[in-house]
């Protein structure tokens, strides 16, 4: 698995906890699986739009979502 160098991302955590799949999150912000897919594993920072989308349908901030790595 591909993981960006400076970002962690909790989005496949909040998503099972809101018992969503990929496909229906994806659904609910206007992209394909396959997009949430590459953001949860790492390999796709996702824009400032689409983190506030995502953080929104997942009822969260962005902060709860992505964390910078020395911040972790």
């Amino acid at each position: 698995m591909a993981d960006h160098p400076d970002l962690i991302s909790h989005l496949k955590d909040y998503r099972q906890q809101a018992g969503l799949t990929q496909a229906q999150l994806a659904k609910r912000v206007s992209v394909s699986r396959k997009t949430i897919n590459t953001i949860e594993n790492g390999v796709f920072v996702p824009t400032t739009v689409l983190a506030l989308k995502l953080a929104r349908a997942l009822d969260c901030r962005v902060e709860d979502l992505f964390a910078l790595r020395d911040e972790a």
